[in-house]
């Protein structure tokens, strides 16, 4: 995406304003200005001139590049941060007429166009008055399925909506503080306290300030007895005094020598500053040098006492002041004790997790898949995690005496996944069976792995595995494995079958006559390819793949400068990205990339289901129409029975929208816009056919470093 950021000024007469418009941001310089409207009634004008227009003709002819209708969004009442909003919908195929108005702002178009790739309606709510980041916290409640409508009113903010939005995240009641009345400053108030667990009635009173709220909130956060302050009588500033007072233990003295430090001040024939920072944690003397200048221990100490300073007194340092005669110099003479965050809690791993995803480098730039460790194995009751729970913090104390309270250590929520348990003491964690161990996105996923420790051939017969499978050797004359996880072969693969609900890795790589069958759900990667027959969701990759039949609706990738494609037909939906293609002796390698026969089938499996799943909405729908004249007839109708229609019907919806979502994806792949469908580092040489959306051009000499590309229904060639 291109960075752009222009700057407009306002013209004469309406003030001294700045537009600095970058590609996230309006900001808005005021200068002088002078508002008369409402903030909310005022609205800037776009003002023309040659940067703005430029920035308009850009965004209409990145659209025109990309093979878009820009015709939708072709009008000078749209800017052009507008614009690049509308461009955005039409090359993610989303229904861009919801929010190709000018009247809506930027910050509103993208809020819409964000909630449509989630099948996120939040028209209702624009036309309810509610625009920008209002729309934003909506958007994001409804994407973690929280309730926010319940507790969604129309004069409700931005910031109101997202504090509401945090609680139902947390699971708290918001109830406590849904009322709209209440600023988005006292909301977050109530909140924190709920958070903390504590008796939120006592400051939950719109009439108080969010400042009276917080010094009620943190007395209760220390244990103390809020009511000698917690009345509308008190203003923050006493509250804090009282709270202040009770955490000390001791009332405000009142400085006797307050009324008489100007005599004092008079009298004293000596001069030193005792300085107070870090807010109150520090006391600093000064003793300039003066011709006569007596300071003397007893007027230190009595300073010290005057301003009650009474704790972390450092005499040693006083005494080295005074004797040594340290003029012109600040030193430290008082330190309090700050308080110390208790520790988070935090998981110990008796694992690795840190296994490499990503083969190490060669260095031809070819990657080492012989040498990479790709699992982690565990055993039946292994101890994998122990969990340690937060610390409490320690207290500090100031040099006045008073206590600086110190916030406990978070606590951090179970580990979840599967394969694994946890023991009755709710912190260990341990394996529910022997297998293969990963840690993804945060998640332990412990699944059932069979270790064979010799060569898979028509002799040990066909292996089906519930999990994944490790073969220490290779496979051999007719060798078959079929498992619902990975399937590793340390060494080669010749002839046999392989099927994966998961990834294949062939360490060494694959050699046959065509018939060595490969098929997973994810990747397939090894060493080399030679005759292999390949079908994979996921990328394939090798160091060098020839005379191989791959249909992927990845993306087939040969690394390394002598990375080479060579012969037999390789369809990937996602692209290629190799070394070297073919060779010099011409041999015939036919690339088909985009909308290929593997990319048909699974639009044909995916109008399949929706037809099925539109099935099932239909007979679900009938029921609660049933449901409907049954309560219309005043009939008596089983409350279970209409909870379970009504969540099937909002489930079926949701998997619909998920499926749709899946379509479009999957086609979005295919567009035009593809960014390097075949991508060639080394030499593409003649005789390599390259298909691109059933567009086929056929390479007659030798080129270098180069992008095949659809460009306007024909393939074009750009240098990299």
């Amino acid at each position: 995406m291109d960075q752009r950021s222009k700057t407009f000024s306002l013209p004469v007469g309406i003030g001294a304003a700045t537009y600095h418009i970058s590609k996230e941001n309006v900001v808005i310089d005021m200068g002088n200005l002078n508002l008369k409207k409402k903030p909310e009634e005022l609205r800037f004008p776009m003002v023309e001139n040659s940067e703005y227009r430029t920035a308009q003709n850009q965004e209409i002819k990145l659209g025109t590049e990309q093979g878009l209708d820009v015709s939708v969004y072709s009008n000078p009442e749209f800017n052009w941060l507008q614009m690049e909003q509308i461009r955005m919908g039409l090359k993610d195929k989303v229904n861009v007429s919801l929010y190709a108005n000018p009247a809506y702002s930027y910050d509103t178009m993208r809020q819409i166009r964000l909630a449509l790739y989630s099948a996120i309606d939040l028209i209702p709510y624009l036309k309810r008055g509610f625009t920008d980041d209002a729309l934003e916290e909506i958007r994001l409640a409804l994407l973690d399925k929280l309730p926010i409508e319940t507790w969604l009113r129309d004069d409700m903010c931005a910031p109101q909506i997202r504090e509401i939005r945090i609680g139902l995240c947390e699971q708290m009641d918001v109830s406590a503080y849904s009322d709209p009345r209440f600023n988005w400053m006292q909301m977050q108030e109530i909140r924190l306290g709920l958070e903390k667990k504590l008796n939120v009635s006592l400051y939950a009173n719109r009439l108080l300030s969010h400042t009276q709220m917080k010094e009620i909130r943190l007395g209760l956060e220390a244990g103390l007895d809020v009511s000698s302050y917690c009345g509308l009588i008190h203003s923050a500033t006493d509250m804090k005094e009282k709270r202040l007072a009770l955490i000390s233990g001791k009332t405000t003295k009142t400085s006797l020598l307050g009324s008489n430090d100007s005599l004092l001040n008079s009298l004293r024939k000596n001069e030193f500053v005792i300085s107070i920072e870090d807010n109150g944690n520090k006391a600093y003397a000064y003793i300039p040098w003066v011709p006569g200048n007596m300071v003397t221990k007893e007027d230190i100490y009595n300073d010290l006492q005057r301003r009650e300073i009474v704790f972390g007194i450092r005499h040693e340092a006083i005494s080295d002041l005074i004797d040594k005669r340290r003029m012109n110099e600040k030193v430290l003479i008082a330190e309090g004790v700050p308080a110390r965050k208790g520790k988070d809690g935090w998981f110990e791993f008796f694992v690795r997790l840190d296994m490499p995803r990503i083969p190490a480098p060669l260095p031809d730039g070819g990657v080492d898949y012989v040498n990479i460790e790709a699992f982690e194995m565990v055993e039946e009751g292994e101890k994998i995690a122990l969990y340690h729970p937060a610390e409490r913090g320690s207290n500090g104390k100031n040099i006045y005496g008073e206590t600086i309270h110190a916030d406990n250590g978070m606590e951090k929520k179970p580990l979840r996944g599967e394969g694994f348990r946890i023991a009755p003491d709710g912190v260990t964690y341990l394996s529910r069976m022997n297998g293969k161990f990963e840690y993804l996105n945060g998640r332990i996923i412990i699944t059932n792995m069979l270790v064979v420790k010799e060569d898979v051939t028509s002799v040990t017969g066909r292996l089906e595995v519930d999990g994944s499978v490790y073969v220490i050797g290779s496979i051999y004359s007719g060798g078959c494995i079929k498992a619902t996880g990975d399937i590793i072969i340390e060494h080669n693969v010749e002839t046999g079958r392989l099927i994966a609900g998961g990834n294949v890795m062939i360490k060494k790589g694959s050699c046959s006559r065509h018939d060595c069958f490969i098929e997973a759900g994810g990747e397939v990667s090894g060493s080399f390819f030679e005759a292999a027959n390949i079908n994979a969701r996921g990328n394939v990759k090798a160091n060098y793949i020839m005379n191989s039949n791959i249909n992927t609706l990845g993306r087939v990738i040969v690394s390394g400068s002598k990375g080479m494609l060579l012969g037999g037909r390789i369809c990937a939906v996602r692209g290629v990205d190799t070394y070297n293609l073919g060779n010099a002796s011409h041999i015939k390698t036919l690339l088909e990339v985009g909308r290929t026969e593997m990319y048909e089938k699974e639009q044909a499996a995916y109008a399949e289901k929706r037809e099925q799943l539109l099935n099932e909405l239909s007979g679900l729908e009938a029921g609660w129409n049933k449901i409907l004249q049954f309560v219309a007839a005043k009939k008596e109708v089983a409350e279970d029975m209409v909870r379970k229609v009504h969540a099937a019907i909002v489930a079926k919806g949701h998997e619909l929208a998920e499926l749709d979502a899946e379509v479009s994806k999957l086609a979005n792949i295919t567009d035009q816009n593809m960014n390097a469908p075949v991508c060639v580092k080394g030499k593409a040489h003649g005789g390599s056919v390259i298909v691109i959306n059933d567009i086929t051009y056929m390479l007659s000499s030798e080129v270098s470093r180069v992008i095949f590309k659809l460009r306007n229904k024909r393939i074009a060639i750009v240098t990299l």
